[in-house]
């Protein structure tokens, strides 16, 4: 070993170390180590400011009863429901689910500021599970909203709401699914799926997306069995859908819709090529109702649906959606494809809410 490399490996670790010895016994000071001192929220993912601008708009919503008391023979009122509501206006319009106050003679709505209301019904509609109610106040705040916004799955979404009366409470998760139909007594009723957690006492609230802009209705969730064992399976109804009907009820009080009185549903591939079947379209009456603008019309079970008006059709609920979108007394035409011939039928649409079908 020469001395070079002697020097290289063992004395001057030693030099070095015997000079840093020397600094610190005499202290003579090192230049200090600077170490960044972070704000308490920086570098923090947070969505409080998404909250901040929501938050305000969604109420709590306590219905009353009057209940017949045992000790005057007397009826009073007495809490029987608890739900939440959003503010969409600065008319003090509230947005919630019909299932939150179809039982109330009086409903009250508390502000997250302490303010207390006695609320008027505006409307409801069963069907989509919505109602509208109205206070009187001022500067009320207003939720967030955008009708350019559509829901993508996988967006973060947090749902707002009052769950067990706990308080208000923010729940985190992503939009799992769009576009679900057939969870609602209906059949008819799109949803958001969710896996942010919605409980008892948060039907009627808010679910918004990161910027704090109104994504949905919460209006239940999915449980697998009787335990209430929840799935993370929540559904919100989609804020364009809550907007159509909150103003259909604000402008006449209830939601008017065409209606043809048949149940249709789609058909199954399988049947369609043992029938012989190459068209494209899906749509199969399965039911008529007596005395209905279809049975009228001439409409038969095993019809196939194919257009309404000029306008083709290949699914369920977009073919209902079109129908009660036209209003009762107007003139239209079915096209449908009978034992392999097409015909078209002349039919007037008719009232939703005042078909009653018969068998």
């Amino acid at each position: 070993m020469n001395l070079k490399t002697f020097f290289f490996y063992f004395l001057k670790p030693i030099i070095g170390g015997g000079i840093i010895a020397l600094l610190i016994i005499y202290g003579i000071k090192l230049a200090p180590v600077v170490i960044p001192k972070l704000t308490p929220q920086e570098n923090v993912r947070s969505y409080s400011e998404a909250v901040k601008k929501a938050s305000p708009a969604v109420v709590n919503i306590y219905s009353q009863q009057y209940i017949d008391s045992s000790i005057d023979n007397k009826q009073h009122l007495q809490p029987t429901g608890l739900g939440s509501g959003i503010i969409m206006d600065k008319n003090g319009y509230i947005l919630t689910n019909y299932h939150v106050i179809s039982q109330a003679d009086q409903i009250l709505i508390a502000l997250q500021d302490g303010q207390l209301f006695t609320a008027s019904l505006v409307g409801s509609d069963q069907i989509t599970d919505l109602a509208v109610l109205q206070i009187q106040g001022n500067n009320l705040p207003v939720i967030p909203q955008n009708a350019s916004y559509l829901p993508q799955v996988g967006d973060i979404v947090l749902a707002i709401g009052n769950p067990y009366n706990l308080g208000q409470t923010i729940t985190q998760g992503i939009i799992s699914a769009t576009g679900r139909n057939g969870m609602s007594s209906s059949g008819r009723q799109d949803f958001l799926q969710t896996d942010a957690a919605i409980n008892e006492g948060n039907s009627g609230g808010a679910l918004i997306n990161s910027r704090g802009e109104l994504v949905g209705i919460n209006t239940s969730e999915f449980y697998t069995n009787n335990k209430n064992s929840s799935s993370g399976i929540s559904f919100a109804i989609p804020y364009q859908l809550s907007q159509q009907i909150m103003k259909s009820l604000i402008k006449d009080g209830r939601v008017i819709r065409g209606s043809l009185a048949i149940v249709a549903e789609k058909l199954d591939p399988l049947i369609a090529r043992l029938w012989g079947l190459t068209v494209k379209n899906n749509i199969i009456i399965k039911k008529v109702y007596k005395g209905g603008p279809a049975a009228t019309a001439g409409v038969e079970v095993n019809d196939l649906l194919l257009k309404i008006g000029d306008i083709a059709v290949d699914n369920v609920i977009t073919a209902m959606d079109m129908v009660a979108e036209i209003k009762p007394g107007t003139k239209t035409t079915l096209t449908l494809l009978r034992k392999g011939k097409v015909i078209t039928l002349n039919v007037t649409i008719g009232d939703f809410s005042h078909t009653q079908p018969t068998q």
